[in-house]
Parts: structure tokens; C-alpha cells; sequence
């Protein structure tokens, strides 16, 4: 071989050795800006869901919840509890005082059915104060229906912002039991619990309640009313105790894990109405009792008891006369404050899931169960009407059977559809909720919308921010 061809030879296996170094620093740079990339992103997400979590945490510590929390008066008023139940689920969107957002799954009367984890906050004040008084319009119990089987299947919170409920370090009573997010396992089924110390009281006591100055009668009001003889009193007395008796059960259910997938959230649902039904089959029978000894003319007193308890805790406008809401006429059950806001997210799945066609034919299973469900609720809403105690525990009764049927429909229909999906698609199924939850505060309202909630600002859920209505309250209550 010739000088030429040698020389020629090693200049090009220069060459070719000066490409791969070339092309190994430029894959070694766009790995580092790849990775730094990904770095960046992972602690945007981070952050975000560290400012989450922290949001939630100092909600349930704020003088709006904890804070109002410890005023029992105010616990006994439902336009105080739904404000406490409004500022709870909204911790985790919270950007300062005076924010109003609302969430989508919010009631018609201002109060949230999920609390991150919890279902139904609150729920003994709730069948309690319907029995005994019957506050009709502005009646908390009949706001639970079909909207929050919906937020059930799409909850809003995402992983971190249910985690600020259960936040490292906090303390819980002995004997509490709301469960613990553990980083452990996002995406199982649920978290594992931890009794003494992974819950903090404020998720715990709006879960129940069962202390005596909350869940015992207003006995001495019903004896001045009523002047009771003997029996009777006996009779008051063994319905006192069977109440508190239902708040003890009441609390003894609260979940014991928060639940992280669609199933789990019905299961937890079901479980909390079961409760529920338990609660008031304790009660109806001294209650029956009770009322059953009484003259008409101590049934009227009790009565009058009743309607003068409705007008102190009603709304007021600014001449101090009772504030109606627009629609206080309509006898509607279960629905949310945006009656859009519980169309089934159809694109959403579409796009997320993209399913295959025997996994759309039991979405569409699932879509026909949603639709049964609304229609059996719509069908029991009968909260009017009810003039009696024991007919107003009949009816409370009835509306929980029929809920607990329309959750079970649900969730039969969701668990064959669940077990069709892969853990990705679960995974995408899950962020659906958070989504919506995050196109409701970011997207313009319509002018219609801003029109609608301008004229909803009569009412008392739209004048005042959650801290300036409790602060209200408890003016009101000292």
C-alpha cells in the first residue's frame, strides 16, 4: 500500500473518530439539557403542589375553620357551617383573603358535600336540625343528592391537595379516626390510617361530633315550651340519650383511610350513609314515643319552637326581614350552585382514556347508571310537607335509602368499568376531576353566569367572603 493511501487512511479515521467525539459531547449536552429540563419541570410540579398542600394546611388552621370550629353556637347554625365547609374544600385554590372562588361541586345553599377526603361534613347537624325544625328552603340535608355522587367519581383535589388535610406532625384527638394520605401509595386504593395522631381535629370534628352540648336536645327550650309531666319528660330524656347515642355511631364510622380512585370514594360514601340510616333508626323510635304522648296543644308549642328556631338561623336582608332566595319555591334536591357543572366529561375520557370498544361499552353502562341514579333522586326529593318531627325523620330516612341505592348503582356499573382500564388509564381517569376543577377558576365566566351571580348576590352566600360571614355568625350567636 502506498505513503498516499496510508495517509489517506488515518486522516479519515481521524475524521470518523472526530465525529463520534463530536456527536458524543453534543448527545452528552442535549442528555444535560434533557435532563435539566425534566429537573425544571419536576420542580415547577413540586413547588406547585407544595404551595397545594400548604394552602389546605393553613385553611384548616385558619380562624375560618379552626377557629370557628370551637364557637359550638355557631356549629348550631347551617348558613355557619357551610361557610366553614366552603373555606375546607376550597384550601387548596385559596390565594389570599378575600378569594371567593367557588368549586364546581359546591351546593346550591354554599356548603360542599366532599371536604377533601370527608363526604358529608357535618352530617348529624344536618338529619338533626331537619327533624327537629324543618328548615325547609335554606334546608342543608336535601342539598345532598346526585352532584355529589358525580364529585365522587370525579373528585377535584389531586394527590398533594388531599395530603394538606392530613399535613406531617398534625395532631388529632385520641379516638379520632379520619384517615391519612401516605406519599407511600398514590395511587392505590386507599391510605393507610393513623388513629391518634395522623388526623387533625378540624377534619375530624366536621366528620362528628358526639359531645353532649352538641348532640343532646335542647332540653330545657322543649320543657319550657312544652311543660312536660312525668312521662313525657321520661320520654324527652330517652330521646335525648338516643341522640347522642346516634352522634357517638355517627362518629365511630368516620373513614378510617382516604380514599384515592373513583371506587374508593363510593365505597366511602356508601359507608357514611350507611352510618347515617343506622343513626336514625336509633332515634325514630323514642322520637315516636315522645310526640306520641304529647297533647296537640304541646305539639303546637314544639311546633312554634321549631319556626321560631328556622327564623333566628334564616338569612336576613338589610331591612332584618327573612331573605328568600330566588328560587325558594322550586322543590330541588341535590343540586349544585352551576346546574352545568355535572355534565358527564365525555371529550375528557375520549381524549384521556381512549378507550377500546369494550371498554366505551361499559363507559356507556356506566353513563346509563349516572343517568338512573339523577333519576332516582330527582323522584324522592319530598322535603316539603313534612310539618312533624317523626315525618320529617320518615323523610330523612327515605331520601338516605334512596341515596345509598343511587351510589350503589353507581359504583356497580364504575367497578366494571374500572376493571377494564389499564393503571394508566386509571391514572388518567383520576386527573380528570382536578382538570375540571382547574378550567372552573381559570376560564372567564359568561356573561350570563356574571349576570346570574350578580343577582344571586341577594341571597347570603354571594355578599360576604367565608371569614366576614362567620365573623357574622359568631357576632350573632355571643
Amino acid at each position: 500500500m502506498s505513503r498516499s493511501h496510508t495517509r489517506a487512511g488515518g486522516r479519515a479515521a481521524a475524521g470518523r473518530r472526530g465525529v463520534v467525539r463530536a456527536n458524543r459531547v453534543a448527545g452528552s449536552r442535549s442528555a444535560r439539557g434533557a435532563n435539566q429540563a425534566t429537573t425544571n419541570v419536576l420542580s415547577q410540579r413540586n413547588a406547585g403542589n407544595a404551595r397545594s398542600r400548604a394552602r389546605v394546611s393553613q385553611t384548616m388552621q385558619s380562624r375560618a375553620v379552626a377557629g370557628a370550629l370551637r364557637n359550638r353556637n355557631a356549629l348550631r347554625n347551617p348558613s355557619a357551617r357551610a361557610a366553614i365547609t366552603a373555606s375546607a374544600a376550597m384550601g387548596a385554590w385559596q390565594h389570599g383573603h378575600g378569594n371567593q372562588r367557588h368549586g364546581w361541586w359546591r351546593h346550591r345553599h354554599g356548603g360542599y358535600g366532599w371536604v377533601g377526603p370527608l363526604f358529608w361534613p357535618f352530617a348529624y347537624y344536618d338529619f338533626y336540625d331537619y327533624m327537629m325544625w324543618g328548615y325547609g328552603y335554606d334546608d342543608p340535608f336535601w342539598d345532598y343528592g346526585y352532584s355529589d355522587i358525580y364529585a365522587g367519581l370525579f373528585a377535584p383535589y389531586g394527590y398533594d391537595a388531599l395530603a394538606g388535610y392530613f399535613p406531617e406532625g398534625g395532631s388529632g384527638r385520641a379516638g379520632r379516626t379520619v384517615g391519612r394520605v401516605s406519599s407511600a401509595a398514590p395511587t392505590g386504593e386507599t391510605s393507610s390510617a393513623e388513629t391518634s395522631k395522623g388526623a387533625p381535629d378540624q377534619l375530624a370534628q366536621m366528620c362528628g361530633d358526639d359531645s353532649r352540648d352538641i348532640a343532646g336536645l335542647p332540653i330545657d327550650r322543649i320543657q319550657d315550651a312544652i311543660q312536660p309531666n312525668d312521662e313525657q319528660r321520661a320520654a324527652l330524656d330517652d330521646l335525648a340519650n338516643a341522640s347522642v347515642k346516634a352522634a357517638q355511631d355517627l362518629r365511630a364510622a368516620c373513614p378510617t383511610d382516604a380514599a384515592l380512585t373513583a371506587p374508593g370514594r363510593l365505597a366511602a360514601m356508601e359507608k357514611r350513609i350507611e352510618a347515617m340510616i343506622a343513626a336514625v333508626g336509633s332515634v325514630r323510635p323514642p322520637l315516636d314515643k315522645f310526640y306520641g304522648l304529647l297533647s296537640d296543644e304541646q305539639k303546637a308549642r314544639l311546633n312554634a319552637l321549631g319556626q321560631e328556631q328556622r327564623e333566628g338561623n334564616a338569612p336576613k336582608n338589610k331591612t332584618g326581614a327573612t331573605a328568600l332566595p330566588a328560587d325558594a319555591d322550586e322543590n330541588l334536591c341535590g343540586a349544585t350552585s352551576d346546574a352545568s357543572a355535572t355534565q358527564w366529561p365525555t371529550a375528557e375520557i375520549e381524549r384521556r382514556l381512549q378507550p377500546t370498544e369494550a371498554q366505551r361499552t361499559s363507559l356507556t353502562a356506566l353513563q346509563d347508571a349516572s343517568a338512573k341514579a339523577a333519576d332516582m333522586l330527582r323522584a324522592s326529593c319530598q322535603r316539603e310537607g313534612n310539618l312533624t318531627p317523626p315525618a320529617r325523620l320518615a323523610a330523612v330516612e327515605k331520601r338516605l335509602d334512596t341515596l345509598l341505592a343511587a351510589v350503589k348503582t353507581v359504583h356497580a356499573a364504575l367497578g366494571n368499568f374500572y376493571g377494564t382500564l389499564s393503571d394508566e388509564q386509571k391514572a388518567q381517569f383520576e386527573a380528570i376531576g382536578p382538570t375540571l376543577m382547574g378550567a372552573a377558576v381559570e376560564q372567564p365566566q359568561p356573561a350570563s353566569s356574571r349576570h346570574t351571580r350578580a343577582r344571586s348576590r341577594h341571597h347570603r352566600h354571594g355578599v360576604r367572603s367565608v371569614e366576614g360571614m362567620l365573623r357574622h355568625f359568631m357576632m350573632i350567636v355571643r
